[in-house]
């Protein structure tokens, strides 16, 4: 790697990311889950959720690694494509509507000054509610569906959210046997109002509760009105205090139009160092 490198730490909806321009290949594959690790750490590097690496692709405006905070691979984050597709614009890679490729496949995207709405690929493996047997002979209502990335969600009672083990029981569903190998993320969900519902997520490969998580939000809503208990567009209330917004369907929430708005913010600029990236 030839060093200073340049970055941009962006925030969406209380999800951060390091974004990074690796169209030059400066970054290679091989280096790619070692360098997010080290620039993840938080009080030790420029820490964040997740490392963005903008790459060239043949056919379509750019392609994107994404990788977790532990350097593992994630298919698709919707906060992060928002931040991606901020960045591109800014930095004249693509126009205010473009399309990149995923792990998922190809994203669109429209920027309108600090909001973001992208397209995610349609839903996917919905069960709307089933039994999980948990440790200590307990039993757990959830659902699951996959938004690009697995997502579980449990439905909580009113005013019950912020009381949620989200740490805890989140890494119990998160391992749980149900959905090895890959395992999933979990959402804890209190319907608000027709149109409104907050959602607590636990992330995996971040291994702990984010302030949002745009997958998780589109996840949610998808489950809540195939289940008639809330109707789009459905504004999610984050642990960060953030609103998402969430377009679909309400006839076909597994169909292809489903949309994810929010703001895509920047905050600050700045050139890694040789000693952070090596750790020390």
């Amino acid at each position: 790697m030839r060093y200073p490198i340049k970055f941009t730490k962006m925030t969406g909806t209380g999800n951060d990311f390091i974004i990074i321009d690796n169209r030059s290949g400066n970054i290679r594959e091989e280096e790619m889950a070692a360098f997010a690790t080290n620039m993840c750490r938080r009080r030790q590097s420029v820490g964040a959720d997740g490392l963005i690496l903008i790459q060239d692709d043949p056919d379509l405006d750019f392609s994107w690694r994404f990788f977790n905070s532990d350097g593992s691979k994630a298919e698709m984050c919707g906060n992060g494509a928002r931040c991606a597709a901020r960045f591109a614009s800014l930095k004249d890679i693509a126009g205010s509507d473009m399309t990149f490729r995923t792990l998922v496949g190809p994203i669109k995207a429209r920027v309108d000054g600090k909001s973001v709405r992208v397209q995610l690929t349609p839903p996917s493996g919905m069960e709307k509610s089933f039994s999980l047997n948990l440790g200590g002979g307990s039993e757990l209502e959830v659902g699951f569906i996959n938004t690009g990335v697995p997502h579980a969600v449990v439905f909580v009672e009113s005013g019950e959210l912020q009381k949620c083990p989200v740490v805890e029981l989140g890494r119990e569903i998160r391992f749980h046997p149900r959905f090895a190998p890959a395992g999933t993320n979990v959402n804890f969900v209190e319907v608000l109002n027709s149109n409104t519902i907050g959602v607590r997520t636990y992330e995996r490969g971040v291994e702990g509760e984010t302030l949002a998580c745009g997958t998780g939000a589109v996840a949610s809503t998808v489950l809540c009105v195939a289940r008639q208990i809330a109707f789009p567009p459905v504004e999610v209330h984050t642990s960060g205090g953030d609103i998402l917004k969430i377009h679909l369907d309400p006839g076909n929430p597994m169909g292809e139009e489903v949309y994810l708005e929010g703001a895509a913010l920047i905050v600050y600029s700045g050139q890694l160092t040789e000693e952070t990236v090596q750790g020390g």
